[in-house]
């Protein structure tokens, strides 16, 4: 092995050192995989320091809502440290023009997409500045306003990334929506409970939280609406998801806007209650309940105490009023209490509660016939005997 073969190898070494990959120097890499191996130790330290000193400037403010974005910007700058470390690691590197141009693509983005996940994550935050649209939005409203700027932020981020690489929008969405025409053909239920939901949430029929009950569909609380679907907790925590035109279409009972509860009873005494006793009983219950602060008086509400009709077993008092609660097991307590006073009324003035029955009547006369006929077969017989 002479000279000029160990020069030889030793050309052929820095040939490869200097144009290993793609014709990028191999110390460059090392020197670039290094650089950005710094920045990813120092990305925890970034987040950390960046972090504390904007959450050291958002406590000297009353407001929550910078705290809320503080908390929520943790996530991109953290990633933030790992843009930086491949866009300087890059710049070390003497690539081609279509290296160069590749890699420029890249930092373009990962720059948008730190972008639009910042802003992707702000929108919570920001949407509690949004309870001030309460009075003229519903909560549903407002829920589907944010979803659609999620959907925007993603749709405008995507666009804009594959604008960096060359790929046009505007023909792929041309192309999406001759697409479009042909799934909407065939997914005419998917928009049309898109379009309820719309009408359910402008009409303000309920919202989340609402006690409600669709006649033959369901009964029980709304806990979300959504696109296609609106989900009803049934009152044995079972989830009901309901297409939204079934909710839509169909007639809807809020009860959680009812103002009053009713109590409509139709109270049964003994035919052989006097009018006397009658006229004491009705104006006991109709003093009881325009004296008492648990019902609703006229003329806010209709109050009726009335002896309404002469039923087969029973003359009927009506009684027809209103609670001012309108939770469920205030309402019976205080049907308990009436039911009792009620029942100590009608004892008290001397009466009794009807209850179905049926009288049996004989008459004497009929008897007498039936004797008569019987005693005329008897005489005959009796005659022929004799003879």
């Amino acid at each position: 092995m002479d000279k000029s073969s160990l020069q030889e190898f030793w050309n052929l070494v820095l040939d490869v050192w200097n144009n290993g990959l793609y014709g990028v120097d191999i110390g460059k890499m090392l020197a670039a995989l290094l650089l950005f191996f710094v920045f990813m130790l120092l990305r925890h330290v970034f987040s950390r320091l960046v972090l504390g000193r904007l959450r050291a400037l958002t406590r000297k403010t009353e407001n929550e809502i910078d705290d809320e974005v503080i908390d929520v910007l943790e996530g991109p700058l953290s990633f933030l440290p790992i843009v930086l470390g491949i866009f300087f690691a890059t710049e070390i590197l003497d690539l081609t023009e279509n290296l160069q141009t590749g890699v420029e693509n890249l930092n373009r983005s990962l720059i948008t997409f730190n972008i639009f996940w910042a802003f992707y994550n702000v929108i919570g935050p920001v949407s509690l500045t949004f309870g001030r649209l309460k009075k003229v939005f519903s909560v549903s409203m407002i829920n589907w306003l944010i979803k659609a700027m999620n959907g925007l932020i993603i749709f405008l981020g995507a666009a804009s990334i594959l604008e960096i690489w060359g790929i046009q929008v505007a023909p792929l969405i041309a192309g999406l929506g001759l697409f479009g025409v042909a799934v909407a053909l065939g997914a005419q239920d998917l928009f049309k409970n898109l379009i309820s939901g719309l009408f359910i949430i402008g009409e303000r029929r309920f919202n989340s939280g609402d006690w409600i009950k669709i006649d033959g569909v369901v009964e029980g609380t709304v806990s979300e609406i959504g696109f296609r679907t609106t989900t009803v907790i049934r009152f044995d925590k079972a989830p009901v998801y309901v297409p939204n035109s079934k909710l839509s279409d169909n007639a809807a009972t809020n009860f959680s806007r009812m103002t009053h509860r009713r109590i409509y009873w139709k109270i049964g005494l003994l035919y052989d209650t006097s009018k006397e006793q009658l006229k004491a009983i009705r104006q006991d219950l109709e003093d009881y309940i325009l004296g008492n602060d648990e019902f609703a008086h006229p003329p806010e509400v209709a109050t009726f105490v009335r002896i309404d009709s002469f039923n087969d077993s029973s003359i009927d008092i009506m009684l027809y009023c209103f609670t001012k609660t309108t939770n469920w097991g205030e309402w019976l307590e205080i049907k308990e209490r009436l039911a009792l006073v009620i029942k100590d009324i009608v004892e008290t003035n001397g009466s009794g509660f009807a209850y179905p029955s049926q009288s049996i009547y004989i008459e004497n006369q009929q008897d007498n016939t039936i004797a008569e006929k019987a005693q005329k077969f008897i005489e005959p017989e009796n005659k022929a005997k004799k003879k």
